[in-house]
Protein backbone atom coordinates (compact mmCIF):
# COMPACT_ATOMS: atom_id res chain seq x y z
CA UNK A 1 0.00 0.00 0.00
CA UNK A 2 2.72 2.38 1.08
CA UNK A 3 4.66 1.92 -2.14
CA UNK A 4 1.50 2.79 -4.26
CA UNK A 5 0.36 5.62 -2.50
CA UNK A 6 3.85 7.46 -2.36
CA UNK A 7 4.09 7.34 -6.45
CA UNK A 8 0.51 8.86 -6.62
CA UNK A 9 1.71 11.93 -4.13
CA UNK A 10 4.62 12.84 -5.97
CA UNK A 11 2.66 12.81 -9.14
CA UNK A 12 -0.46 15.01 -7.71
CA UNK A 13 2.69 17.30 -5.94
CA UNK A 14 4.33 17.85 -9.51
CA UNK A 15 0.78 18.77 -11.35
CA UNK A 16 0.13 20.82 -8.43
CA UNK A 17 2.94 22.93 -8.72
CA UNK A 18 3.17 22.69 -12.77
CA UNK A 19 -0.15 24.66 -12.98
CA UNK A 20 0.09 27.63 -14.28
CA UNK A 21 -2.53 29.95 -16.43
CA UNK A 22 -1.29 30.05 -20.47
CA UNK A 23 -3.40 32.70 -22.88
CA UNK A 24 -2.94 31.19 -26.11
CA UNK A 25 -2.18 32.87 -29.58
CA UNK A 26 -5.38 32.77 -31.86
CA UNK A 27 -5.77 33.62 -35.00
CA UNK A 28 -8.12 36.50 -35.17
CA UNK A 29 -10.45 36.65 -37.97
CA UNK A 30 -12.55 40.02 -39.33
CA UNK A 31 -15.78 40.72 -37.38
CA UNK A 32 -18.90 39.37 -38.67
CA UNK A 33 -22.36 41.13 -38.32
CA UNK A 34 -24.62 38.95 -36.24
CA UNK A 35 -28.04 39.54 -36.30
CA UNK A 36 -30.74 38.51 -33.38
CA UNK A 37 -34.29 39.22 -35.13
CA UNK A 38 -36.67 37.14 -33.37
CA UNK A 39 -40.17 38.50 -34.16
CA UNK A 40 -42.38 37.37 -31.37
CA UNK A 41 -46.34 38.00 -31.19
CA UNK A 42 -46.56 37.31 -27.23
CA UNK A 43 -50.61 36.14 -27.55
CA UNK A 44 -53.03 38.67 -25.95
CA UNK A 45 -50.99 41.75 -27.10
CA UNK A 46 -50.57 43.66 -30.56
CA UNK A 47 -47.15 43.02 -31.54
CA UNK A 48 -46.98 46.38 -32.68
CA UNK A 49 -43.74 46.75 -30.80
CA UNK A 50 -40.86 44.68 -32.10
CA UNK A 51 -36.70 44.89 -31.45
CA UNK A 52 -34.19 43.80 -33.89
CA UNK A 53 -30.05 43.32 -32.41
CA UNK A 54 -27.21 43.73 -34.57
CA UNK A 55 -23.53 42.98 -33.07
CA UNK A 56 -20.28 41.80 -34.21
CA UNK A 57 -18.08 38.79 -33.89
CA UNK A 58 -14.72 39.56 -31.25
CA UNK A 59 -12.05 38.04 -30.37
CA UNK A 60 -11.86 34.89 -27.95
CA UNK A 61 -10.82 36.67 -25.09
CA UNK A 62 -12.84 39.80 -25.53
CA UNK A 63 -15.16 40.37 -22.51
CA UNK A 64 -17.41 43.09 -24.29
CA UNK A 65 -19.91 42.29 -27.96
CA UNK A 66 -19.12 45.00 -30.38
CA UNK A 67 -22.77 46.76 -31.07
CA UNK A 68 -23.51 47.85 -34.69
CA UNK A 69 -24.54 51.57 -35.00
CA UNK A 70 -25.83 53.17 -38.31
CA UNK A 71 -27.45 50.10 -40.14
CA UNK A 72 -30.57 50.85 -41.99
CA UNK A 73 -32.99 47.95 -40.68
CA UNK A 74 -36.13 47.04 -42.64
CA UNK A 75 -38.90 44.16 -42.72
CA UNK A 76 -40.97 44.21 -45.47
CA UNK A 77 -44.45 41.85 -45.68
CA UNK A 78 -45.51 40.03 -48.68
CA UNK A 79 -48.39 42.72 -49.23
CA UNK A 80 -45.16 45.10 -49.89
CA UNK A 81 -45.92 47.28 -46.69
CA UNK A 82 -42.31 48.05 -45.21
CA UNK A 83 -41.84 48.00 -41.61
CA UNK A 84 -38.63 50.50 -40.53
CA UNK A 85 -37.05 49.67 -37.51
CA UNK A 86 -35.46 52.99 -36.23
CA UNK A 87 -31.82 53.10 -33.90
CA UNK A 88 -31.78 53.36 -30.43
CA UNK A 89 -28.78 55.33 -29.88
CA UNK A 90 -25.50 53.06 -28.32
CA UNK A 91 -27.35 50.00 -27.72
CA UNK A 92 -27.35 48.30 -30.87
CA UNK A 93 -31.01 47.78 -31.18
CA UNK A 94 -33.28 48.88 -33.28
CA UNK A 95 -36.82 49.11 -32.67
CA UNK A 96 -40.30 49.37 -34.52
CA UNK A 97 -43.49 50.55 -33.26
CA UNK A 98 -45.86 49.63 -35.58
CA UNK A 99 -45.55 46.00 -36.70
CA UNK A 100 -47.87 44.02 -37.76
CA UNK A 101 -47.87 40.22 -37.34
CA UNK A 102 -50.14 38.09 -39.34
CA UNK A 103 -49.72 34.57 -39.05
CA UNK A 104 -49.38 32.63 -42.65
CA UNK A 105 -47.59 36.08 -43.86
CA UNK A 106 -44.39 36.12 -45.67
CA UNK A 107 -41.91 39.01 -44.24
CA UNK A 108 -38.57 39.83 -45.44
CA UNK A 109 -35.62 40.98 -43.59
CA UNK A 110 -33.21 43.74 -44.98
CA UNK A 111 -30.08 45.23 -43.65
CA UNK A 112 -27.99 47.73 -45.02
CA UNK A 113 -24.31 47.85 -42.90
CA UNK A 114 -21.04 49.40 -44.45
CA UNK A 115 -22.07 49.21 -48.00
CA UNK A 116 -23.41 45.36 -47.76
CA UNK A 117 -27.02 44.59 -47.81
CA UNK A 118 -28.08 41.36 -46.02
CA UNK A 119 -31.67 39.63 -46.49
CA UNK A 120 -33.48 36.99 -44.71
CA UNK A 121 -37.02 35.56 -45.41
CA UNK A 122 -39.56 33.82 -43.17
CA UNK A 123 -43.03 32.87 -42.97
CA UNK A 124 -44.67 33.47 -39.39
CA UNK A 125 -46.14 30.91 -37.50
CA UNK A 126 -48.64 29.88 -35.37
CA UNK A 127 -48.18 28.65 -31.42
CA UNK A 128 -50.75 26.53 -29.92
CA UNK A 129 -51.17 28.10 -26.68
CA UNK A 130 -50.17 27.05 -22.67
CA UNK A 131 -53.65 25.40 -21.44
CA UNK A 132 -51.93 24.55 -17.60
CA UNK A 133 -48.81 24.22 -15.75
CA UNK A 134 -48.00 22.12 -13.03
CA UNK A 135 -45.52 21.52 -10.00
CA UNK A 136 -44.26 17.80 -9.31
CA UNK A 137 -42.26 17.82 -6.16
CA UNK A 138 -40.46 14.25 -6.80
CA UNK A 139 -39.24 14.76 -10.40
CA UNK A 140 -35.52 14.50 -11.93
CA UNK A 141 -33.48 10.93 -11.66
CA UNK A 142 -33.56 10.99 -7.24
CA UNK A 143 -37.23 11.60 -7.09
CA UNK A 144 -36.96 14.50 -5.03
CA UNK A 145 -36.39 17.02 -7.22
CA UNK A 146 -39.31 19.98 -8.02
CA UNK A 147 -40.14 19.76 -11.58
CA UNK A 148 -42.44 22.24 -13.83
CA UNK A 149 -44.11 21.67 -16.83
CA UNK A 150 -46.02 23.76 -19.07
CA UNK A 151 -48.86 21.63 -21.09
CA UNK A 152 -50.35 22.50 -24.84
CA UNK A 153 -52.16 20.88 -27.23
CA UNK A 154 -50.91 20.35 -30.31
CA UNK A 155 -52.61 20.21 -33.81
CA UNK A 156 -53.26 17.26 -35.29
CA UNK A 157 -53.04 18.92 -38.93
CA UNK A 158 -50.38 20.58 -39.28
CA UNK A 159 -46.47 20.23 -38.52
CA UNK A 160 -45.36 21.91 -35.68
CA UNK A 161 -41.47 23.12 -34.27
CA UNK A 162 -41.44 24.30 -30.81
CA UNK A 163 -38.59 26.53 -29.11
CA UNK A 164 -38.86 26.42 -25.38
CA UNK A 165 -36.99 28.78 -23.03
CA UNK A 166 -36.62 29.05 -19.02
CA UNK A 167 -35.63 31.70 -17.01
CA UNK A 168 -34.78 31.31 -13.67
CA UNK A 169 -34.78 34.13 -10.83
CA UNK A 170 -31.12 34.88 -9.86
CA UNK A 171 -29.44 32.96 -12.92
CA UNK A 172 -27.64 34.63 -15.60
CA UNK A 173 -28.64 31.62 -17.90
CA UNK A 174 -31.55 30.71 -19.85
CA UNK A 175 -32.62 27.25 -20.34
CA UNK A 176 -33.38 26.35 -24.16
CA UNK A 177 -34.81 23.60 -25.83
CA UNK A 178 -36.71 22.59 -29.13
CA UNK A 179 -39.56 20.04 -30.00
CA UNK A 180 -40.95 18.79 -33.24
CA UNK A 181 -44.48 16.80 -32.90
CA UNK A 182 -43.15 13.81 -34.89
CA UNK A 183 -44.51 11.72 -31.98
CA UNK A 184 -47.56 13.51 -30.22
CA UNK A 185 -49.06 15.30 -33.22
CA UNK A 186 -52.90 16.30 -32.25
CA UNK A 187 -52.20 15.29 -28.51
CA UNK A 188 -51.03 17.05 -25.60
CA UNK A 189 -47.65 17.68 -24.75
CA UNK A 190 -45.78 19.76 -22.66
CA UNK A 191 -42.17 21.75 -22.28
CA UNK A 192 -40.34 21.34 -18.71
CA UNK A 193 -38.04 22.54 -16.35
CA UNK A 194 -33.93 22.01 -16.53
CA UNK A 195 -33.28 23.39 -13.46
CA UNK A 196 -32.17 20.73 -10.47
CA UNK A 197 -31.93 23.14 -7.59
CA UNK A 198 -35.67 24.51 -7.73
CA UNK A 199 -37.16 25.94 -4.33
CA UNK A 200 -39.77 26.89 -3.37
CA UNK A 201 -40.45 30.89 -3.80
CA UNK A 202 -38.02 30.18 -7.34
CA UNK A 203 -39.99 33.06 -10.06
CA UNK A 204 -39.71 31.12 -13.50
CA UNK A 205 -40.19 32.90 -16.56
CA UNK A 206 -41.26 30.04 -19.39
CA UNK A 207 -42.19 30.86 -23.20
CA UNK A 208 -43.47 28.63 -25.28
CA UNK A 209 -42.60 30.35 -29.20
CA UNK A 210 -43.66 28.79 -32.59
CA UNK A 211 -40.91 27.93 -34.81
CA UNK A 212 -40.23 27.19 -38.52
CA UNK A 213 -38.91 24.09 -39.77
CA UNK A 214 -35.53 25.65 -40.15
CA UNK A 215 -35.45 27.66 -37.19
CA UNK A 216 -36.01 24.42 -35.27
CA UNK A 217 -33.00 22.42 -37.26
CA UNK A 218 -30.80 26.03 -37.05
CA UNK A 219 -31.56 26.10 -33.01
CA UNK A 220 -30.97 22.58 -32.66
CA UNK A 221 -27.67 22.28 -33.92
CA UNK A 222 -26.88 25.59 -31.80
CA UNK A 223 -27.95 23.83 -28.87
CA UNK A 224 -25.97 20.91 -29.20
CA UNK A 225 -22.85 22.75 -29.78
CA UNK A 226 -23.49 25.20 -26.82
CA UNK A 227 -25.91 22.80 -24.24
CA UNK A 228 -29.51 23.76 -23.71
CA UNK A 229 -28.39 25.79 -20.78
CA UNK A 230 -26.49 29.17 -21.99
CA UNK A 231 -26.62 33.17 -21.62
CA UNK A 232 -28.67 33.48 -24.76
CA UNK A 233 -29.24 31.27 -28.33
CA UNK A 234 -27.26 34.04 -30.20
CA UNK A 235 -24.06 34.20 -28.27
CA UNK A 236 -21.06 33.20 -30.73
CA UNK A 237 -20.96 29.32 -30.38
CA UNK A 238 -17.58 27.53 -30.52
CA UNK A 239 -18.12 26.43 -34.43
CA UNK A 240 -20.17 28.49 -36.93
CA UNK A 241 -23.43 27.90 -37.31
CA UNK A 242 -25.37 29.36 -40.37
CA UNK A 243 -28.40 30.78 -40.15
CA UNK A 244 -30.97 32.19 -42.64
CA UNK A 245 -29.23 35.81 -43.46
CA UNK A 246 -27.41 35.93 -46.32
CA UNK A 247 -25.02 38.78 -47.76
CA UNK A 248 -26.54 39.56 -51.44
CA UNK A 249 -23.19 42.29 -51.57
CA UNK A 250 -20.86 39.84 -50.86
CA UNK A 251 -21.61 36.26 -49.81
CA UNK A 252 -18.24 35.02 -48.45
CA UNK A 253 -18.78 38.03 -46.00
CA UNK A 254 -21.86 35.87 -44.49
CA UNK A 255 -23.35 36.77 -41.02
CA UNK A 256 -24.30 34.79 -38.10
CA UNK A 257 -27.65 34.23 -36.17
CA UNK A 258 -30.99 33.86 -37.24
CA UNK A 259 -34.80 35.74 -38.51
CA UNK A 260 -37.59 33.97 -37.02
CA UNK A 261 -41.17 34.93 -36.97
CA UNK A 262 -43.75 33.42 -34.16
CA UNK A 263 -46.67 33.50 -32.03
CA UNK A 264 -45.10 33.06 -28.55
CA UNK A 265 -46.95 32.29 -25.23
CA UNK A 266 -45.43 33.45 -21.70
CA UNK A 267 -45.84 32.59 -17.87
CA UNK A 268 -44.31 33.60 -14.74
CA UNK A 269 -44.36 31.01 -12.30
CA UNK A 270 -43.33 31.04 -8.67
CA UNK A 271 -42.18 27.64 -6.90
CA UNK A 272 -44.54 26.40 -4.45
Amino acid sequence: MKKILFPLLLLVTFFSSCEEVVDLELDTAAPRLVVEANIAWIKGSSGNAQKIKLTTTTGYYNTEVPIVTGANVSITNSNNRVFNFIEIPNTGEYGCTDFVPEIGKTYTLKIINNGETYTATEIFQALAPITRIEQNNQGGFTGKEIEIKAYFNDPATVNNYYLYSYEYSGESTVDYNVDEDKFFQGNEFSSRSQNDHLEKGDVIELTHFAASKQYYNYMNILIGIMGSNSGGPFQTPPATVRGNVSNSTNPKNYPLGYFALGESDMRRYVVQ
